[in-house]
């Protein structure tokens, strides 16, 4: 049985901006103070969180972007789930669903759900006040 999550954020920026931190492997590394790898093409390997995580580019486009998602703490042969961003402008800000599919069980599904805030949304959202919301 496939487990899935889905997360709806208001982030402080435009979706170019939001865009271009999430794709950008400096960026990334600066607000998720971890080691990143993020080719920003399709087909392109994503390594997050100092390779914990590790993923291919399946859709790059203004407003979307999708990849696919396995840690190396899933067990051996289990299949990545796949992580879809969607952004829409909301003013100055910009709406992202998240949805992330075919995770292996509902535990690991609860514990990404708490770990996209912890680890991904919030830093995002920090660092994106602090780059772009001060004056």
């Amino acid at each position: 049985m496939s487990h899935n999550l889905k997360i709806e954020i208001l982030l402080p920026a435009t979706p170019e901006q939001v865009m271009h931190m999430m794709t950008d492997e400096k960026q990334i590394e600066i607000w998720s103070g971890e080691e990143a790898v993020f080719e920003a093409k399709e087909g392109g390997k994503v390594s997050l969180f100092g390779g914990w995580m590790n993923g291919e580019v399946k859709k790059l486009s203004k407003e979307e972007l999708s990849y696919t998602w396995a840690t190396n703490d899933w067990k051996e042969g289990t299949e990545a789930s796949l992580v879809e961003m969607k952004l829409k402008a909301d003013g100055e800000q910009t709406m992202l669903v998240l949805q992330q599919s075919n995770l292996p069980d509902e535990d690991e599904a609860q514990s990404h759900k708490s770990g996209w805030y912890d680890f991904f949304f919030t830093p995002l959202e920090d660092y994106l006040m602090i780059r772009y919301n001060a004056e």
